[in-house]
């Protein structure tokens, strides 16, 4: 989906391969055309933000318009890097929202404090993470309006 005539990339942040095919399976079944980048960790995520080392191309590696991001990341995890891009005046205007298996209250007030958008406990069934995903893409891609990357 586009706004504004523009596509409107998504970057998911998750360093589990099952994770990461899952979500992707499930936004191609929810119809979601948006393009999807993938980085494993919270430093690959922030580097892809900042366009470094092996995200250098910023044609290949457009600023996401959105950013699903797991919190249990190995070099970085979800939390510190959702700090970083919060504190970024460049960076803190794209919506994060966590996708992850934790329920803790201090997962979800500390994640909320930090400025994400959502926080979304990952379902456990396929046909459940195509329920979110749609419920999602609907939201983010066809009510609210976005800020341009």
């Amino acid at each position: 989906m586009t706004q504004n005539k523009r596509p409107i990339v998504i970057l998911i942040a998750d360093d589990d391969a099952e994770d990461r095919m899952l979500v992707k399976e499930a936004l191609q079944e929810s119809r979601l055309t948006n393009h999807i980048q993938f980085v494993e960790n919270g430093e690959e995520l922030v580097d892809y933000l900042h366009n470094r080392g092996k995200f250098a191309d910023k044609e290949q590696y457009p600023t996401p318009g959105l950013i699903l991001l797991d919190l249990n990341m190995p070099k970085k995890d979800g939390r510190e890097a959702l700090k970083e891009i919060k504190s970024d005046d460049h960076l803190r205007v794209i919506p994060v929202v966590v996708l992850t298996t934790s329920k803790a209250e201090e997962d979800i007030l500390r994640t909320y404090d930090l400025g994400v958008s959502s926080f979304i406990t990952k379902p456990v069934t396929f046909a459940s993470l195509v329920d979110v995903m749609k419920t999602l893409s609907k939201y983010w891609f066809e009510i609210v309006e976005l800020p341009k990357p």
